[in-house]
């Protein structure tokens, strides 16, 4: 088993940004990290592994010095998930490395001011080498670890910095309202 190292990867999603239109990007993104864990392991120092009591980890991996993407590894804790959320307008790739998630995706289906409606679309229970992309407007999704027993990693390929996005939470009436997180890296 051959182990693919951080300069290897960024190479591949160096090239994959590179692609064009953003449907390709995501794709190729998606093929590089799927691509990675097939040729072995992807080595996380131990500063990646580590879950936080708190909430889920979400640590730099890689920024790319052109501002095109941004790669960061998250490390859930058992029982640790997301609210129901977007991407603020920005391509995603998620990816898992190791462990299983739960991911469930949403189908915006009314707004009426900030009144939202949402209705769940898929629920998948994805283990170490599946990977969805997320292009606006389809782009709401909640995840969670689906270790009861144990942390799951992942990876996030941005098409850029995402510093916010929203969350949605239950009004009680079946909609949701809308809210800005902002987002920060933990050590």
């Amino acid at each position: 088993m051959r182990v693919i190292g951080r300069e290897t990867l960024c190479a591949r999603l160096d090239e994959a940004v590179r692609a064009g239109d953003v449907a390709t990007i995501t794709q190729q993104v998606k093929t590089a990290l799927q691509a990675m864990l097939r040729d072995g392991p992807l080595p996380l120092d131990e500063q990646f592994r580590e879950p936080r009591a708190d909430t889920y980890a979400r640590r730099l991996f890689h920024r790319d010095p052109d501002g095109q993407y941004t790669v960061v590894a998250m490390t859930w804790g058992p029982g640790q998930g997301t609210a129901l959320h977007d991407h603020a307008g920005i391509w995603c790739v998620e990816c898992v490395v190791d462990g299983r998630m739960e991911v469930a995706q949403y189908d915006l289906v009314a707004r009426t001011g900030d009144s939202y409606r949402f209705e769940e679309r898929t629920r998948v229970t994805a283990g170490v080498g599946s990977a969805g992309c997320l292009i606006p407007p389809f782009e709401y999704h909640t995840l969670s670890n689906a270790r009861p027993d144990g942390p799951s990693i992942t990876l996030h390929v941005y098409g850029g910095e995402m510093d916010h996005c929203h969350v949605f939470e239950p009004a009680g009436d079946g909609t949701w309202a809308k809210r800005r997180r902002e987002l920060k890296y933990h050590e």
